[in-house]
């Protein structure tokens, strides 16, 4: 301090700072009446980016207003420095919390329009959010004389401890990357595993991936045993699927007429129930001789895996129906059982001495004439 301070040094230094905090209250009443304008675009990115700088705006007019007071006072060249330097790196961190939100939202509106459902993976939003806010806290330290090289290999040895600690961790969130980046599996798509677990996936993360079956409960797979396990994926590599629904009528009736019959209430099906495919092209297919009817197979189409239920509910309701009204018989399998009651067995009959035995009959001849 090369003079002592005086009171237009504190009035100026107090305008300087009122003027920066009223700036920054302006500044964020601006920006919220545009991301009010914003949220009517169909355009995610504008909402992002004025919520982004709802964040960095005021807090910068802040900055820039501590700056020009601290200028207006007659400070010495070391404490200058050191709230110079302060500043910078406030600045700096406010800069880089606002960027690492900027492209997390970024990231997140991609994978969003990408899946097209609500959910989305969120390692890719998690990483890029760690990275950013890594490197701007290394430049904030840069930026007040701490040295980084050091500590950059203390991070590089540590880490390697690290790594070895979490390997499950580690593998997981690899193959959570692998998936994502090989478009196996996306958010939304439907898929079954072959142990048994299926249904909608919500969210691939950092360590498990999150799948919403049927009955509305979540399951949740590691991503290492999800890369390692067989998996069938029912929307890709189109979500359309065709379903097989068996079929079994006697051998008495006319095969013409029954393709016919089942093939109007096809037609039926796909163009009165939501789910189901109006262009879809019906086919029936006979194939078996059974023991008591011929079995065929019915080919339907349906919008998506969980429409299935309710198309095959409605067409068995209306082929049944039908089938009564055309006198056309579904027999059901016959078995003839034949039952034989044992009763108890006789007792054995005693062997005879030869003075028991009974003479045989005497044959008398007849002498009349």
């Amino acid at each position: 301090m090369n003079r002592g301070l005086v009171l237009h040094d504190w009035v100026a230094a107090s305008i300087a700072l009122a003027a920066g905090i009223a700036a920054g209250l302006l500044l964020r009443v601006l920006l919220r009446w545009l991301g009010r304008h914003a949220r009517r675009t169909r355009w995610t990115g504008d909402d992002i980016i004025v919520d982004a700088l709802r964040t960095i705006a005021p807090w910068a007019a802040v900055v820039a207003g501590a700056a020009v007071a601290a200028s207006a006072l007659p400070l010495t060249t070391r404490v200058a420095g050191i709230v110079d330097h302060g500043l910078n790196a406030l600045l700096i961190l406010v800069i880089t919390l606002t960027a690492a939100r900027l492209v997390a939202g970024l990231v997140q509106s991609l994978a969003h329009s990408r899946t097209g459902v609500a959910g989305s993976a969120t390692i890719f939003v998690n990483i890029t959010r760690v990275v950013v806010v890594a490197m701007g806290v290394l430049v904030a330290l840069e930026t007040v004389g701490v040295s980084i090289a050091p500590l950059l290999t203390a991070l590089g040895v540590g880490g390697l401890a690290v790594a070895l600690a979490l390997q499950d961790t580690l593998a997981n969130l690899f193959a959570g990357v692998h998936i994502l980046a090989s478009k196996t599996v996306q958010p939304g798509d439907y898929i079954r595993l072959s142990s048994g677990e299926e249904g909608y996936v919500v969210d691939i993360n950092w360590r498990n991936t999150v799948v919403r079956n049927l009955s509305n409960n979540l399951v949740i797979i590691p991503n290492g045993r999800l890369a390692r396990t067989n998996m069938t994926n029912y929307t890709r590599p189109e979500q359309e699927l065709s379903i097989l629904v068996q079929v079994g009528v006697g051998y008495d009736s006319d095969l013409e007429h029954v393709e016919r019959v089942t093939l109007d209430v096809v037609d039926s099906v796909m163009a009165d129930i939501a789910g189901a495919l109006p262009g879809h092209e019906a086919a029936v297919r006979f194939h078996t001789f059974a023991d008591s009817r011929i079995n065929f197979t019915v080919i339907l189409g349906v919008g998506e895996f969980s429409d299935q239920y309710r198309i095959k509910h409605e067409f068995i309701k209306r082929l049944h129906r039908r089938y009564r009204a055309e006198g056309i018989s579904i027999p059901a399998p016959t078995r003839t059982v034949s039952l034989q009651q044992d009763g108890p067995e006789p007792p054995p009959t005693p062997a005879l001495l030869p003075h028991q035995r009974e003479a045989p009959p005497t044959t008398v001849a007849d002498t009349r004439r």
